[in-house]
């Protein structure tokens, strides 16, 4: 058996990259013969307003990559249909998530000549968050050289059988992500980051786009029930939104000395610390289809806070694991409220960690090779 995996990889960074490593080494762990073949030139920099796409350091797992693949250059797509020709795998794994990727990917597996290989998608969005006008044109274009999908949330399903008659998709639900290091104590990590280690502390995680509702969470901060509660917001991750809105509404809100901002990426050396720190991780989403950041916390065992959009609340047990709000700051701060004046994180965390054996790569490399089995060429 032999897969190649087709997405970023280091030295990109991002939770597609984290996604696309972990799933190679599940396959590496189940004895099955497996490579990366990577973008060298990923995106331009209208679709990408961070300050790099390398990551800092090392790679956490030596893997096997070859950096084959320009977005926007069609003679890469021939050297890599020519290199996956001649390696001939049994399944090619393709990540998917943005329609601008679609041309390359398309054509890139059309090219390819490989008459044993199955093609299977990894559905991570079907509808990208912020959308464009040839969306649903570019992501058909890729969706008809697979022959079969997985998709990491049911609503991701649901736009998936919109746009294909393809009878080859399942649902899996999103893995937990195990790349970060073994968890710390509350106290070193509030010590690394140099907290009180006797606050009450939430956390925001991730990069910061408009559709991930932080303004809905300073808002609910600035609340009385929650101000009251002397609470400290970490809000880390790079910005891809005029940051100095966020600071000015804190301001505004005069919640300023309440909010930690961390604006930049988080290495991955790094991550076990916030996630530690904290009493419990808040995503107030707009939209959503699913969340790698709820994956953190599930192997963190953090409890979390999610409102009811997409596929987060596939994740996240309502007042068991953590909260399902509605869509507004009343609704999140009631359930902030609710965690810390009931003492709810005890409770919430051991659910979290019963509840972590759903989540397995184990049964993602599983559901791929059984789906591959039930295709027939």
């Amino acid at each position: 058996m032999k897969v190649t995996l087709i997405g970023p990889a280091h030295p990109l960074r991002g939770g597609i990259a984290n996604f696309n490593e972990s799933l190679a080494i599940a396959f590496i762990k189940n004895s099955v013969e497996t490579s990366i073949v990577s973008y060298y030139y990923q995106y331009p920099s209208f679709l990408f307003p961070g300050e790099t796409q390398i990551a800092e350091g090392k790679p956490t797992y030596l893997l096997k990559v070859k950096p084959l693949i320009s977005s926007i250059n069609p003679i890469s797509w021939l050297t890599t249909s020519r290199h996956l020709s001649q390696e001939s795998p049994d399944i090619i794994i393709v990540q998917f998530w943005l329609p601008y990727l679609a041309p390359a990917l398309g054509s890139i597996l059309r090219l390819t000549r490989s008459r044993n290989t199955k093609v299977i998608g990894i559905m991570h969005n079907v509808v990208p968050h912020e959308k464009r006008l040839a969306d649903k044109i570019l992501t058909k274009y890729f969706l008809q050289s697979c022959h079969g999908f997985v998709c990491l949330s049911k609503s991701v399903m649901y736009q998936l059988e919109s746009l294909t008659a393809n009878p080859h998709k399942i649902f899996v639900p999103h893995p937990i992500y195990d790349i970060f290091g073994d968890k710390v104590t509350k106290s070193d990590a509030r010590r690394f980051l140099g907290l009180d280690p006797n606050d009450r502390v939430l956390l925001f995680f991730g990069i910061i786009r408009k559709y991930k509702g932080l303004e809905l969470l300073l808002r609910a901060m600035a609340l009385e029930k929650v101000k009251k509660l002397g609470i400290k917001l970490i809000v880390a991750g790079e910005f891809y939104e005029d940051k100095r809105y966020y600071f000015q509404l804190a301001e505004q809100l005069d919640i300023s000395n309440q909010v930690i901002f961390t604006d930049r990426f988080i290495p991955n050396d790094e991550v076990k610390h916030y996630f530690c720190a904290a009493d419990m991780v808040v995503q107030p989403y707009l939209s959503a289809t699913q969340s790698g950041v709820t994956q953190v916390a599930y192997n963190f065992e953090r409890p979390m806070l999610v409102t009811d959009v997409g596929g987060l609340s596939e994740i996240v047990f309502d007042k068991r694991t953590g909260y399902v709000t509605q869509v507004n700051e009343e609704s999140i701060a009631d359930a902030i409220e609710d965690f810390y004046i009931n003492n709810r994180e005890s409770e919430m965390s051991a659910n979290v960690r019963a509840e972590q054996y759903r989540f397995s790569w184990h049964a993602m490399v599983d559901s791929i090779l059984h789906l591959a089995e039930s295709i027939k060429k």
